[in-house]
């Protein structure tokens, strides 16, 4: 059994690629289908066997927190009305895990809010999702994979799939030997290179186990690409003193932070739901 058991959600910044409407609701909080976004995140960390999750947040996420708190006003209306299927559902929501909040007062990129979480973390490896890479494997969930992985090789795992070449300069490429079938030993790491300077096209989706010797490095403050504090700036520095793999993890990953990857997701989760899909699938094939 494996000794990770918590996970770093970072959800502090704004959204702006979903404006206006996120100018109130959250971007986590969009739904797929009847749940929100965050929703599936949070199952994959404690369908992956995590107990303790720490969100960072900021002052504009209160509803996110309202989400996996208890609300004993509606469960006591659907216990009146019956409705007991649906009060197991609200109730499993705010026992899915040991779920605690930090705030990120200013967003000064990925590696400040992970630093939010040093008290939290301790001194053991740990896990951070991504809220805009949704990921689907109804066998193994994708950071189930990456703690596998630690467990037999040890060091920090980071979750890739391979990109088209022309969208590199989207994401963190890894430069990395192939030491097992989809399992890399990473040699470096560079923050949304120019296709020309692309050392790969396998890329950083959102998922990570962490070895907690991050922090020494996190707590330098460097400023990377973007004048932003780069998470991929201290893992880099973590190849000087461990190893860091990554690993072509199996899945369907969706990026829902853009609108067209927001509804490939939406539709592919509702063609997956047998209450509607043949009615979604006649309504597709009509249009």
């Amino acid at each position: 059994m494996s000794l990770i058991k918590k996970a770093v959600i970072p959800i502090a910044g704004f959204g702006t690629r979903f404006l206006p409407i996120t100018k109130s609701v959250p971007k986590e909080m969009i739904p797929i289908l009847d749940k929100p976004t965050i929703h599936y995140i949070v199952e994959e960390a404690v369908n992956s066997g995590i107990t303790d999750i720490l969100f960072v947040t900021s002052k504009h996420k209160k509803c996110i927190e309202d989400y996996f708190d208890n609300f004993k006003e509606l469960e006591n209306v659907l216990e009146l009305s019956g409705n007991y299927e649906m009060l197991n559902i609200i109730k499993d929501i705010s026992n899915m895990a040991n779920i605690s909040f930090v705030r990120q007062k200013e967003q000064k990129g990925l590696g400040h809010a992970i630093y939010h979480a040093k008290a939290f973390v301790g001194s053991d490896p740990f896990c951070v999702l991504l809220g805009d890479d949704l990921i689907y494997n109804d066998n193994k969930p994708c950071l189930k994979q990456l703690i596998d992985i630690h467990d037999d090789y040890g060091g920090s795992v980071i979750g890739v799939q391979k990109v088209d070449f022309k969208d590199v300069d989207k994401y963190g490429i890894i430069d990395g030997v192939e030491v097992y079938k989809d399992l890399y030993e990473v040699k470096n790491l560079i923050e949304k290179p120019h296709v020309d300077h692309a050392p790969s096209n396998i890329a950083i989706l959102g998922r990570y186990i962490i070895s907690p010797s991050i922090f020494e490095f996190l707590e330098e403050g460097l400023v990377g690409k973007g004048g932003e504090i780069q998470l991929t700036d201290s893992i880099l520095k973590l190849l000087t003193n461990e190893k860091v793999y990554a690993y072509n993890f199996e899945g369907i990953r969706y990026d829902i932070g853009n609108k067209l990857g927001y509804l490939e997701a939406t539709i592919d989760y509702a063609l997956r739901d047998n209450s509607i899909n043949r009615d979604l699938t006649r309504y597709l094939k009509e249009r």
